[in-house]
């Protein structure tokens, strides 16, 4: 349920949208960076599992900056300073009742987290930056930086393509194939700024440098950084680091930018740590569960057969009628893959069964797929999933012919007495996976 979004007075008269989601014992503030919508973000599943998982531990305030979002839309002319976003969430805060507030800043949200901090110490009792930095573009003396033409490419980028998944390659490259996370992303920036609204924004994130502030920020302060982040470099954390007294700083694995994609438990482990001294949940989790892949057959011919957007319009069903039946039988989607789909189910039964459903599913789309299926014990992290079941999986799923559900032969005895009939298709070697594996072709009853 999208939780109810009110609007608090800034100094200035400017109506500034927020939410409160959960009942913690401490206040949180998200401060986005870029662009946001309240409202739509909680249609992407992906932030709204981030922020549910926020609200476990604390009582947590969103917010539209004024001009995006919710937020009063301003004249190009009189979008957001600094200073004026410092009222906003002061504002914010006072209409929520809470005096001293954690704030966790994404991306170029860093900056206003660290004047924030050194402004108002007394209404800080942290802050957390993911992805920071103190100065958008390079210098002679500051060499982690983009460069004036990365930024004039943005630039064009934004006023051709805006209304699109603009930025997507570089802020979650990990998503860059999912259809569904592209469109949701699109309509969440879309949503969330008008073009005219956006460039101008752009371009004054692009003139950030609160370096000489950074001396004075005397509150507690986290910093995450992903080691191979595209949009900002892990030296602007590393800086922030060596500049701020005493704060913390932790390198993560990954290169997305948005700290909901990728290992985003890892991300909010550390976030727990820092704000209550605990973490409620271990840095991943090992079940056993039921792992399916799919794909195609043929895609590659059959892409070159088609137009571009013919084939973008075909994938777009498939991948329709996929999650159509995830949903029916409680598959878990994990990562598209082009062609294809990672899923788990926590029932080895329902997990073929979704398969062959799947087959028949897209078939009328003229479109063949192969899927294989291994029950085993994988390692849950955040939104993804590892270990040996995963690849043997994947390799059972690349020995599969058109129209066929492959399975192991752990999947076949979990589910005796399930009315589902195999025909043994023999054993075999399976790349990087040790011993023979006998494998069977799963037949609906």
């Amino acid at each position: 349920m999208v939780p109810t979004t009110r609007y608090a007075k800034a100094p200035d008269g400017i109506s500034i949208a927020y939410q409160v989601v959960g009942d913690g014992p401490r206040d949180l503030v998200w401060v986005p960076g870029w662009v946001s919508h309240l409202e739509a973000a909680w249609e992407e599943p992906t932030l709204a599992r981030f922020f549910e998982r926020l609200a476990s531990f604390s009582r947590l305030i969103l917010f539209d900056k004024r001009g995006t979002g919710l937020s009063d839309r301003v004249p190009d002319a009189e979008l957001p300073t600094l200073e004026m976003r410092m009222g906003d969430v002061r504002a914010v805060c006072d209409a929520v009742g809470a005096e001293r507030v954690a704030l966790l800043g994404v991306s170029e949200g860093a900056a206003m987290c660290l004047l924030f901090g050194a402004t108002y110490p007394d209404r800080a009792s942290g802050l957390i930056l993911f992805g920071g930095y103190a100065r958008r573009q390079a210098a002679p003396d500051y060499p982690w930086g983009g460069s004036e033409e990365a930024h004039a490419a943005f630039l064009e980028e934004i006023e051709r393509d805006w209304g699109g998944p603009v930025g997507l390659d570089v802020r979650a490259p990990s998503k860059i194939g999912d259809i569904r996370f592209r469109e949701n992303w699109a309509r969440y920036i879309r949503l969330g700024a008008s073009p005219g609204a956006v460039l101008k924004l752009t371009q004054m994130n692009a003139e950030i440098d609160v370096r000489s502030i950074l001396p004075a920020v005397r509150v507690p302060t986290l910093i995450l950084h992903r080691s191979g982040d595209r949009t900002i470099s892990i030296g602007a954390g590393r800086h922030l680091a060596e500049l701020i007294p005493n704060a913390s700083f932790v390198e993560l694995a990954g290169d997305d930018h948005l700290p909901w994609i990728g290992d985003s438990e890892a991300v909010l482990g550390e976030i727990e740590q820092f704000l209550t001294g605990a973490r409620s949940r271990p840095d991943s989790a090992r079940v056993l569960a039921t792992v399916l892949f799919t794909d195609i057959v043929g895609s590659t011919e059959r892409a070159a057969q088609l137009a571009d957007a013919d084939w973008a319009d075909l994938l777009a069903a498939h991948d329709s009628r996929v999650r159509d039946q995830l949903e029916r039988y409680a598959g878990r989607e994990i990562v598209t893959t082009g062609d294809g789909f990672l899923a788990i189910f926590d029932g080895p039964a329902r997990g073929v069964r979704c398969a062959l459903a799947l087959a028949d599913a897209v078939r009328p789309l003229g479109l063949e797929i192969r899927a294989g299926l291994h029950t085993g014990e994988i390692e849950l992290a955040g939104d993804d999933v590892r270990g040996l079941a995963v690849h043997i999986g994947a390799r059972i799923a690349a020995l599969a012919g058109a129209g066929e559900v492959l399975v192991s032969r752990t999947v076949k005895d979990l589910v005796v007495g399930s009315g589902l009939t195999f025909q043994d298709r023999g054993s075999y070697r399976l790349k990087g996976v040790p011993d023979e594996w006998q494998l069977f072709a799963a037949r609906a009853n």
